[in-house]
């Protein structure tokens, strides 16, 4: 299909639109925007994904925003009047975000990688193990709209939205996880109460998560006597077993270890409990770790400019280039 609508003429210029860092070759340099831009490019559009980018690259995006669900955006063309743009995709139900939680709290290397405002490449596992694939895997799963009079899908004007948002999942990943329904705040906190439920049950015995309250352990099992909620050593009852207790988060790899007694952990204190990877996780950080952990400041400071200025200062000062 040819585009109709390119004698349309040149889009009109945009003073202080949103601009692609990119300003030649492709678009998206983490991981995690490559694979969502994978399915645009999918579609292999030719002309349009080429406008599309040029028009991302000229600041033709007045406005984009990211809501559970839903992105929004104005992409000015060559008409007075801008176009508005939506791209819908299913948030993940609560229940599921629950699950998902639970299973990357239970590995401290997915907490410190997220709580360092980084997305690890092994995330996208833990969500296709839970049955909902963290990116769209094809044209079907978005529901794309635009008001201009193109009825290509995308267009032009969503092409240049898809890029931006490309972008803006590079700047802070925690936007795609929003548009899958869940705040960055909200998953950190979560994580962070998971993980101190998950250490109180390692040191106090205390009901773990998913266990209702006032559970008493099993007596006459063989094993030591485990603690109560208070640290009180209680006579006559042993630990809870795997079998017994829905353990979750981190206390899982420790669920039916008994505790020795007291005189024999003097030479195991600071031995693990569980066998530990020949190779454990390399955390990598680059220079704008920090602001991904900020994310972006208000407009009174310069919003998402003073982003990018900074973000460009210090690729400068690492030793990199400014592209």
């Amino acid at each position: 299909m040819t585009d109709r609508f390119a004698d349309y003429g040149p889009p009109r210029r945009v003073s202080g639109g949103l601009r692609a860092r990119s300003t030649r070759g492709a678009i998206g340099v983490s991981w995690w925007s490559r694979r969502f831009l994978e399915v645009l490019e999918s579609f292999a559009l030719g002309t349009r994904l080429t406008r599309g980018r040029s028009y991302a690259r000229a600041g033709q995006v007045v406005r984009l925003e990211v809501a559970p669900g839903v992105v929004t955006a104005v992409v000015q063309g060559s008409r007075a009047q801008p176009y508005r743009v939506r791209v819908a995709l299913s948030p993940f139900p609560a229940a599921l975000w629950e699950r998902v939680e639970a299973d990357l709290a239970g590995q401290a290397f997915f907490s410190a990688r997220l709580l360092a405002g980084d997305l690890p490449v092994e995330l996208e596992e833990v969500f296709v193990a839970a049955g909902a694939p963290l990116f769209p895997t094809g044209v079907s799963d978005l529901d794309q709209w635009c008001s201009c009079p193109d009825v290509a899908v995308p267009c032009k004007h969503l092409a240049a939205t898809f890029y931006l948002l490309a972008e803006t999942f590079d700047a802070d990943p925690f936007e795609l996880l929003h548009w899958r329904g869940r705040r960055r705040v909200d998953l950190l906190d979560r994580l962070r109460a998971l993980r101190t439920t998950a250490a109180a049950v390692g040191v106090t015995g205390a009901a773990p998560v998913g266990r209702a309250s006032g559970a008493s352990p099993v007596d006459g099992a063989s094993g030591a006597a485990p603690v109560d909620g208070t640290g009180v050593v209680v006579p006559g009852r042993t630990h809870p077993t795997s079998s017994t207790v829905d353990v979750a988060g981190a206390a899982r790899p420790l669920g039916g270890i008994p505790a020795p007694p007291l005189p024999e952990m003097v030479d195991v204190f600071w031995s693990s409990p569980v066998p530990l990877p020949d190779r454990p996780p390399v955390l990598s950080a680059g220079p704008d770790l920090l602001l991904r952990q900020l994310g972006p400041p208000a407009p009174a400071i310069g919003g998402p400019g003073l982003v990018e200025r900074l973000r460009r200062a210090y690729r400068l000062l690492d030793g990199g280039t400014d592209r």
